[in-house]
């Protein structure tokens, strides 16, 4: 998974060990047990959170400093803060799993922890070492391990963040950071088990440009692709396709996941990581996985004149987007300005389907684990 490289001002260097000891600090009142059950009944995704958060200070000449669990709840920020005027700001997301043996899980966090520094030095960061943000991640899970659903599609969704906490009006890297994980309960991304999606094509907004962001994991990114976003939703569709902002001619990813193809002869296509495209860790599964079955995977530019071809031929059989959030999507319709066709049958093809069973099988402790992606917790 490549980036492209930093920002001439370079980033500030990591510092302060690649170990911290965390200050344990349990909250005073935490939710009783009884409502913590009532929430976890359905939790749905992103609206429940757990009693706790990890919060990591850096101030440059100091490094790495003051790591906490404490209870979860609003944080103090100055009006000048960074974050606010200048966006500088990047994050994470993976989740944690209740296997059926009782153990607790994370799903590949290694990766994670390597996309985060990649994310920080091209938004001229300081990098947090990355057995700190395993650490961190350790932490929270251990302390709010009776807010992991136990359900079949439930999960701790985990969101690490960081963000310039200086305060100080002026264009250059900030000198004071503010890290911090949370937590949420979720449960099945899809009510009602896993529907095919259908997408906007963009024609106006474009998601990244050739040396810009678009490999970084930063809120910048999905700010912009959420006027696009709503123009999807007004036309019908589920999400935004977006092309490439060179030509106009390429597909690039969705507002917040990764896309593939999938042919009459089994193989799958992805466009390549060039960055201007997220280096997905579930895209970077897939790719994997579908190598062991004896697949082929291209990753090489799809133009969508393409894509609408050989949808309409029956060439492509398949289509699906992927991401930590919802694992894999099947995409059934394709709407654009003044036309639409339908991918396949329209429906969940054999080879999404079972790509993204191996995966969340894999993920849950159900299938055997090649890659050694499967990292226990508890």
């Amino acid at each position: 998974m490549t980036l492209p490289p930093p920002s001439p001002m370079g980033a500030p260097p990591a510092s302060g060990g690649d170990r911290l000891d965390f200050e344990i600090h349990p909250n005073p009142r935490p939710v009783a047990p009884a409502e913590r059950a009532a929430r976890l009944v359905n939790p749905g995704f992103g609206r429940v959170f757990t009693d706790h958060m990890v919060t990591i200070r850096y101030a440059e000449g100091k490094g790495w400093y003051d790591a906490r669990v404490e209870a979860y709840g609003p944080i103090s920020l100055d009006p000048a803060a960074a974050v606010l005027h200048y966006a500088q700001e990047i994050f994470e997301g993976l989740k944690a799993y209740h296997l059926a043996d009782g153990r607790v899980v994370m799903f590949r966090p290694e990766a994670n922890a390597r996309r985060f520094a990649a994310s920080a030095e091209r938004m001229a960061m300081p990098r947090l070492p990355e057995q700190v943000f395993l650490d961190s991640l350790r932490e929270l899970i251990k302390i709010d391990r009776e807010w992991i659903p136990t359900t079949e599609e439930g999960s701790l969704y985990l969101r690490p963040f960081m963000f310039a906490s200086e305060a100080f009006l002026g264009v250059r890297p900030a000198h004071e950071y503010l890290y911090l994980v949370t937590a949420s309960s979720v449960g099945a991304y899809f009510a009602g088990g896993v529907k095919p999606a259908t997408m906007w094509i963009s024609q106006e907004y474009t998601r990244a440009a050739p040396g810009g962001t678009g490999a970084a994991k930063c809120g910048g990114n999905y700010a912009a692709s959420l006027a696009a976003q709503a123009e999807a939703i007004e036309h019908g569709c589920d999400q935004v396709v977006f092309l490439d902002a060179v030509r106009r001619e390429y597909i690039d990813e969705l507002g917040g996941m990764n896309i593939f193809f999938v042919y009459d002869d089994g193989s799958l296509v992805t466009p390549p990581l060039t960055g201007t495209i997220l280096p997905g860790i579930t895209r970077d599964s897939i790719i994997t996985l579908a190598r062991d079955e004896g697949r082929r995977v291209e990753e090489r530019p799809v133009s969508l004149a393409e894509w609408r071809a050989d949808a309409r031929s029956g060439r492509m059989r398949e289509a699906f987007a992927c991401g930590t959030a919802a694992v894999i999507t099947p995409i059934g319709v394709v709407r654009e300005p003044g036309s639409e066709f339908t991918v396949g049958d329209g429906g969940t093809g054999p080879v999404t389907e079972s790509l993204r069973r191996t995966l969340v099988d894999i993920q849950r402790g159900r299938a055997e684990d090649r890659h050694g992606w499967v990292h226990r917790v508890l």
